[in-house]
């Protein structure tokens, strides 16, 4: 890494004082002038540039030879023998087509170079695998939503990646109650949470906490579709291999959260649902697949499509390990759910079936050993295999007919405890009747009304804040329902892409409805979290007689990407040269070399600035870590080092 750092502070130093503008013209004009060096398109054909730099090949050593300028700045006269540099060469042509490049090379390479000798030249190597991840800036209101939103595609040295995904320091903490906010609180195990950071950042902070003790995750990450570029408006456009790498480090550290008998739900639409598939095939394994969910969520359909109007979405469902996991028996669908009227000493609903089999293949010569007789008392309050006086023996023969019952004597015996089985006399004959209890079969397609976001969504929303203040919110019920199916009544749900704060919602919801006491974490960056999510559920704890916490990561050098964000034509050179002078610059980057590249600097448009100078900015740094909470430099307070240290046990 090293070795990386002392060749890319080189190439900067290199690049920063080549006057480039100009001479990248020439040299792409040279190039072009060669048939094998021109695209049909009229592009430069790298590779054919690459291939005969690589093997010194007499014909482009000619070539560019014959422009004195391209000759005076690749090639040293030596005893009256020029020596091309190739290295030099090769990089000055990456530079131009990605100038935000020029200031962290290493960022976009896995290099095998050391002091620009590749590997056949050295025997000192340093191979370098980046890790690579997405950040995400912008606005997702209905304010918003004609707004860019950055992903910033962001690789980081392997070394300092341990140090990017530590544990951070959690502020401004508030426990929301009915009565009012609490302030200078300490955590405890009972509280839901809120928390507004980075969600990649977020999930590495809860692991030291919530390790194998998750047991659903409902994600409903920004859908990815097909867009031109790594911008976009709410659930629009991400580049393709970004997006996967985005979701492929979340998805990683996430399972780490689940129950050994856990589940993670994500919803996506077509664009992307093959290739989050195969990653999710990857990540939790394909044999813990347990099933995709089509869920009918718009019957108008979108009516700007070209083909198909998709009227569908998708949910794949995968087991953290599916030999331990199951769903509970629950019926989902309102008209099941109302059949089973019942409810037994635990508090089990249930419906009453006849205990006797009557089909043509359930005769008692078919099943022989499901055909016993069954005693039961005067007033028909016990039941048992055991014959005894003054007991009715009850045979399952129906008009004459020998038939069985649905289980064999043993399995009878088994279950016969707790008011399973009910005698009562109809038409004067006596009649066995068993508890089923409220179930139903789980189908891959949904398509009840009450999936509609439009309505048990967006209009939901409404209701609660009083306007439009979010786009695309999902439907509280297809949330509720995949929490009846997967949790029980003390389980954790996680969602990280918590958006409006459905998931949080329908946990309330749900807990009100079955008496449960399931908790709920959920993660946004945005800061619309404070005016959207914050107060929908400041809206339902005072219906559901509820609380939750609202924390934050503590933010160092995310405070400058806001500001890089906000930036306009009038203000971006001054905060350059504020950044050029802070300390959250990437370390290896020496100022002199930054305040070199003012000529390249100011030749990029507004938006090739910000990502310039985000690229810069160290986001290992983005908020403070709870290893130095007790740093004065990070000035965190007494009511924030409380509440930090009760979270990771320490206080």
């Amino acid at each position: 890494h090293n070795t990386t750092q002392h060749n890319t502070t080189q190439h900067n130093t290199t690049q920063h004082n080549i006057k480039r503008k100009n001479l990248y013209d020439e040299v792409v004009e040279l190039l072009k002038s060669v048939e094998k060096y021109n695209s049909n398109d009229n592009r430069i054909l790298k590779a054919n540039v690459y291939s005969d730099t690589m093997m010194m090949n007499q014909d482009l050593i000619e070539l560019l030879m014959s422009n004195e300028g391209i000759k005076n700045k690749f090639f040293t006269n030596v005893n009256n023998t020029y020596v091309f540099d190739k290295q030099a060469f090769l990089w000055f042509l990456e530079s131009k087509e990605f100038l935000p490049d020029s200031y962290t090379t290493y960022a976009n390479k896995i290099g095998l170079t050391t002091d620009k000798k590749y590997i056949s030249k050295s025997n000192d190597v340093v191979l370098d695998f980046p890790y690579k991840d997405c950040v995400l800036e912008g606005g997702q209101t209905k304010k918003d939503q004609k707004k860019d939103e950055i992903f910033f595609n962001e690789v980081i040295a392997d070394s300092e990646i341990t140090r990017m995904l530590s544990p951070k320091v959690f502020c401004n903490a508030k426990r929301y109650t009915k009565d009012g906010i609490e302030e200078n609180i300490t955590y405890n195990s009972n509280d839901n949470l809120i928390i507004k950071g980075n969600n990649l950042i977020t999930i590495a902070s809860l692991l030291s906490k919530y390790e194998n003790k998750i047991k659903l995750i409902y994600i409903d990450p920004p859908y990815n579709t097909s867009g031109p570029t790594d911008t976009f408006s709410y659930n629009n456009t991400f580049k393709h291999s970004t997006w996967l790498t985005f979701m492929k480090n979340r998805l990683e550290l996430a399972k780490k959260l689940l129950k050994t008998d856990g589940f993670i739900c994500l919803t996506i639409d077509h664009a992307e649902l093959f290739y989050i598939g195969c990653l999710m095939d990857e990540v939790l394994g394909r044999e813990n697949r347990v099933g995709i969910i089509t869920i009918y969520i718009n019957p108008k359909g979108r009516q700007h499509e070209k083909f198909f109007s998709a009227s569908t979405e998708y949910m794949l469902v995968y087991a953290k390990d599916i030999k331990y996991a199951s769903f509970n028996k629950i019926a989902i669908d309102e008209t099941k759910s109302a059949e089973f009227k019942l409810k037994d000493d635990n508090g089990k609903k249930y419906k009453l079936l006849p205990f006797i089999r009557e089909r043509t293949n359930t005769k008692r010569e078919k099943k022989p050993n499901f055909y016993y007789p069954i005693y039961v008392s005067s007033d028909l309050k016990e039941l048992t295999l055991e014959k005894k006086s003054g007991f009715f023996e009850i045979f399952p023969t129906v008009n004459g007919i020998e038939y069985t019952w649905k289980t064999i004597p043993e399995t009878f015996n088994k279950n016969n405890k707790n008011n399973y089985y009910h005698a009562e006399m109809e038409d004067g004959s006596i009649k066995i009747y068993h508890n089923y209890y409220e179930q139903q079969v789980f189908k891959n397609i949904w398509i009840n009304k009450k999936y509609f976001p439009e309505f048990n969504g967006t209009n939901l929303l409404k209701k609660i804040l009083g306007g439009n203040k979010f786009s695309y919110p999902k439907s509280l019920y297809a949330v509720m329902d995949t929490c009846k199916i997967m949790t029980s009544e003390d389980d954790i749900i996680l969602d990280f892409f918590s958006g409006s704060g459905t998931t949080a919602h329908a946990v309330e919801e749900l807990n009100y409805e079955d008496g449960g006491d399931r908790k709920y974490i959920i993660v946004e960056q945005l800061d619309y979290i404070k005016d959207v999510t914050v107060e929908r559920m400041k809206y339902v704890i005072k219906e559901k007689q509820s609380t939750f916490v609202y924390c934050e990561l503590k933010e160092n050098a995310e405070k400058l990407i806001s500001e890089i964000q906000s930036a306009n034509d009038d203000n971006i050179e001054a905060l350059k040269n504020k950044i050029f002078n802070d300390e959250r610059i990437v370390s290896y980057i020496k100022t002199s070399d930054l305040i070199n590249s003012n000529e390249l600097f100011d030749a990029l448009d507004l938006s090739d600035k910000k990502k310039a100078l985000c690229d810069i900015i160290d986001k290992n740094k983005l908020y403070v870590n709870f290893s130095d909470i007790d740093d004065e430099e990070y000035n965190v307070s007494e009511a924030d080092k409380r509440f930090t240290k009760s979270f990771y046990n320490e206080e």
